[in-house]
């Protein structure tokens, strides 16, 4: 069946590692909407960190931030939202300040931290084109936290945090590395596969007509939701597994590759 809907993970899939939209990934969706075929993003960035690739790539249809637990429209109007319960997340705070690991917490439409130059925060201030606001105490936030995010350039010591983690928050809470240095904590019962699920049904289209297109472990329920799941080549290798395709690298354009090879049928 031909492909109505395709739906893309954003970092380590649509853009490249120093967060751009490369001119052939904009040709790409370019093409889908000439083709009318439906596009959206499904990411574990906040909605204000959405804004400007919905708005370089003229995107239509509703947007998946926090892996799908917070839906806005492509200008940021709010459509639905799930927050972490909050005994949850005061826990998993906790759990990530007795780790040492550095704590974020988006709430309130906000991106929330300690220290404005710890590890990683120029990379996020670039990825989402916003500044943190810098708090002395987050718990306060912990009762309107839609995203909680452990940050750690221990990359092997936060995969191991990650597995121990959710088997501590199983059922209470979503908990995936997003990137080798961010570990997310996000509502629980809700993933970029639900909101893959839901915008589908609300289209009217079926499984089998959806693309998806990922990186990460949390990618795995994207493709869950597609009748064609296609793995970027940078991908681990659980993910390339889980997909039906693989493509080449983020770096190398392997997103509008999927799109023209996969999609589109072209050699």
């Amino acid at each position: 069946m031909a492909i109505a809907l395709v739906v893309s993970d954003v970092d380590g899939t649509l853009v490249t590692d120093d967060k751009r939209l490369t001119p052939a990934a904009i040709e790409a969706v370019r093409r889908l909407g000439s083709a009318g075929i439906g596009f959206t993003l499904a990411s574990s960035r906040p909605p204000v960190g959405l804004r400007h690739l919905a708005e370089a790539l003229d995107l239509r249809l509703p947007l998946g931030a926090f892996n799908g637990s917070t839906v806005c429209a492509p200008d940021l109007r709010p459509i639905s939202e799930r927050l972490i319960p909050e005994s949850v997340a005061r826990e998993a705070a906790a759990r990530l300040d007795a780790a040492g690991i550095d704590l974020w917490v988006f709430a309130d439409g906000a991106w929330n931290l300690r220290d404005d130059q710890a590890p990683y925060t120029d990379l996020e201030r670039r990825t989402l084109q916003t500044e943190p606001s810098v708090v002395p105490d987050l718990s306060p936030l912990l009762g309107r936290a839609a995203k909680i995010v452990g940050v750690s350039r221990d990359h092997a010591g936060l995969a191991r945090l990650e597995e121990a983690l959710a088997a501590e928050l199983e059922g209470r809470a979503a908990v995936h590395c997003s990137q080798p240095y961010y570990l997310d904590v996000t509502p629980p019962g809700i993933d970029k596969g639900s909101f893959v699920a839901d915008l589908g049904r609300q289209l009217g289209i079926p499984r089998q007509r959806i693309a998806t297109l990922g990186d990460a472990a949390n990618d795995i329920a994207l493709f869950r939701e597609s009748g064609l799941s296609i793995a970027m080549g940078n991908a681990a290798p659980a993910v390339r597994q889980a997909a039906s395709a693989v493509t080449s690298g983020n770096n190398e354009d392997g997103f509008a590759r999927a799109i023209n090879r996969f999609v589109f049928g072209d050699a």
